[in-house]
């Protein structure tokens, strides 16, 4: 019998096409999102979900049951002059204070990158006058022949006519500290359907033993199997950013998976009225799991801050 020399070709990949309707843009590979950005009035904070990696399985997690303010990869203060904008009430489904921000201006390029810009301004729910606004860009890059993509936030903040204090839960040892005291920014709530977790920081293996952990670095990586594929999310701290190496608040316990530079962790931050400051900070998307030296790299590569606002 005769071996036929020829194979059947695999089917070629999808390409990257862009999806766009009332409060979202998607990237997909055929009828797979890739990644999801939500911005309608709907969302109680513009966030991305779902976020996944080509033929992958899908990473995060948006507004699960435990704490319906989580907004799988989304951006958030606590306390702004001591006004909560994290929790929301689960009769309104509002937070006491508003996060408002304008419709955002998108470009989605033919390479499959984007570039989301956006104006936001924080007010008490009381007073429509804003106590803090934003400038915040997002550059997405294409996904890379592994798979793997990225994105850069760059975010300005400027304290209006008063004074600003940006504060969180304090920490067990404060007074009036909580155990889950300490977080404050941009944050990722990873899939329920994630084991055999593993976090890595710039420095090396991080201790979940006691299911959280808070310690500074440039970089830091939150990885497992979902669906039974190895694969994880790592954020890149920016040495410009204030309190820089990051400090970071990590859960690993039974019910979540979290992360998050919390710039505030270890202490507020007071403005001036008409103060100005930047957070840039890159997410990473990637299989398998990156150890410190992938970190390090990942950190060495951001590109360097642009001067600063005048």
């Amino acid at each position: 019998m005769l071996l036929s020399a020829c194979r059947l070709a695999s089917p070629p990949e999808p390409q990257p096409a862009w999806r766009r309707g009332p409060g979202f843009v998607a990237l997909q590979q055929g009828a797979q999102i890739l990644w999801q950005f939500n911005h309608g009035t709907n969302a109680t904070k513009p966030h991305f979900h779902p976020v996944s990696l080509p033929g992958g399985p899908v990473l995060t997690w948006d507004r699960p049951a435990d704490h319906r303010w989580h907004r799988a990869l989304w951006f958030s203060w606590k306390f702004i002059n001591g006004v909560n904008y994290w929790e929301e009430d689960p009769r309104t489904g509002a937070a006491e204070g508003r996060t408002v921000w304008q419709e955002p201006q998108i470009q989605t390029r033919p390479d499959a990158t984007a570039r989301i810009e956006m104006n936001f301004a924080y007010h008490p729910a009381t007073n429509a006058q804003s106590v803090l606004t934003e400038h915040r860009v997002i550059e997405i890059s294409a996904p890379r022949a592994d798979g793997s993509y990225h994105s850069d936030w760059t975010m300005t903040f400027t304290a209006g006519a008063q004074d600003v204090l940006l504060e969180r839960t304090p920490l067990p040892d404060e007074p009036g500290g909580k155990p889950y005291g300490g977080y404050a920014g941009l944050s990722v709530r990873l899939a329920s359907n994630i084991v055999e977790r593993a976090v890595v920081s710039a420095a090396g293996p991080v201790d979940l033993s006691s299911g959280r952990h808070r310690g500074k670095a440039l970089a830091l990586d939150y990885a497992g199997k979902f669906d039974g594929q190895e694969a994880g999310i790592a954020i890149i701290d920016s040495p410009s950013n204030t309190n820089s190496p990051s400090p970071w608040y990590v859960i690993s316990d039974r019910t979540m998976s979290y992360f998050s530079p919390a710039v505030l962790c270890y202490h507020p931050l007071q403005l001036r009225a008409g103060d100005r400051f930047t957070l840039r900070y890159r997410v990473v998307i990637h299989r398998g799991r990156w150890d410190a030296v992938k970190l390090d790299q990942a950190a060495n590569a951001l590109p360097a801050a642009p001067p600063a606002a005048k």
